[in-house]
């Protein structure tokens, strides 16, 4: 492969996703690059980093994409809408982190790691996705959690049943989302009316199945999309979970619950080596449990495997904590996808 230097835009660069973008940028095997920082004219002039280097954020015009061959689109979903095609028609491989274009033609989900996972067990390597697409969609970072534990769990013990509690951070839902989970924290302590555009409930120090009528975050969308991307990352070949999500009173990290029953009895140790391989960081029950907290900054989903019925060597259902950092994670997906498009650049294959 040609040592070629990359032109990568970032769409939606002063964003949570777009800042943390920017940073794994500057980690990966696409650091070389020149990186072009876009966003909003009410933002654009900011000064900010792109890797290891300062920079300017500069405004989206049409002319922006010219000769750039990576685009991730970080921002707000209408901003991915309105200015894709034209990051397409300059001949850039795009990487969706908005979910704006998951219903499109020829645009496919993707987490390359569910993917090399399910591939390590597969005859032949296992099914080979058409790659020949103008853009991929970043699998939601729960889908890509799942996708991974259950593909290697599926592959050495096989899965009976998968049931998952998801406890959702303000972050995922951006800035917005995070400033009012605070707003609504300090205002609880100084008796004060709580502000509601975006949760139309009171998230603050509050856990809820379900949000207001008027809330601009949705659980249920939320629960949707993952159960979608889950199936189309695993190419339906992995047993399908029970879902729910939940709102949790806390700004960053996802830590999830997740009961799985396998066909045969089997030992903690034995799920524990399933899961052990790259992106999973298996915590042992003497250790500090995972949290959102441990998890910030960790490039790693953090695990703990603990059995159903304690006192028993052999058991059929064993309880998965999980946590992970879901800006960092999201990020590493969406770059992990740019990787395998970059694969296939040098042969023309994706334009």
């Amino acid at each position: 492969m040609t040592n070629k230097v990359y032109r990568v835009g970032i769409v939606g660069a002063s964003s949570l996703a777009g800042k943390e973008v920017s940073d794994e940028l500057g980690e990966s095997l696409l650091a070389a690059s020149n990186f072009v920082l876009l966003d909003d004219e009410d933002v654009a002039g900011q000064v900010t980093s792109a890797g290891d280097e300062p920079s300017f954020i500069q405004a989206i015009e049409h002319a922006s994409f010219d000769k750039m061959d990576f685009v991730f689109f970080a921002g707000g979903a209408d901003v991915t809408k309105k200015h894709w095609q034209d990051a397409r028609r300059a001949g850039a491989s795009i990487v969706d982190l908005t979910y704006a274009l998951e219903r499109e033609k020829d645009v496919l989900v993707r987490s390359p790691w569910v993917a090399e996972a399910l591939a390590a067990k597969a005859p032949n390597g296992g099914p080979e996705p058409d790659l020949k697409t103008p853009a991929v969609v970043a699998a939601h970072p729960v889908a890509v959690l799942l996708g991974l534990v259950v593909a290697r769990l599926q592959s050495a013990l096989q899965l009976t049943s998968v049931a998952v509690t998801v406890m959702e951070p303000a972050s995922e839902h951006g800035r917005a989302a995070m400033d009012e989970l605070h707003q609504q924290t300090v205002n609880l302590l100084s008796f004060q009316s709580l502000p509601r555009e975006q949760y139309d409930a009171q998230v603050s120090f509050n856990l809820l199945p379900a949000l207001g009528e008027s809330a601009k975050v949705s659980l249920k969308a939320t629960e949707q999309r993952i159960r979608r991307h889950f199936m189309e990352i695993s190419l339906g070949l992995l047993p399908a979970p029970a879902l729910q999500i939940v709102q949790a009173p806390v700004f960053h990290g996802y830590v999830t619950s997740v009961l799985v029953e396998l066909t045969k009895p089997t030992t903690v140790a034995q799920v524990e080596e399933a899961l052990s391989g790259d992106h999973i960081d298996v915590v042992s029950e003497e250790s500090e449990p995972p949290s959102n907290l441990s998890a910030a900054g960790q490039e790693d989903i953090m695990v703990r495997v603990t059995a159903e019925s304690s006192g028993e060597e052999l058991g059929r259902r064993f309880w998965l904590w999980l946590a992970a950092d879901n800006l960092k994670l999201a990020a590493l997906n969406a770059i992990a996808c740019a990787t395998e498009l970059r694969k296939l650049r040098p042969q023309g294959k994706v334009q």
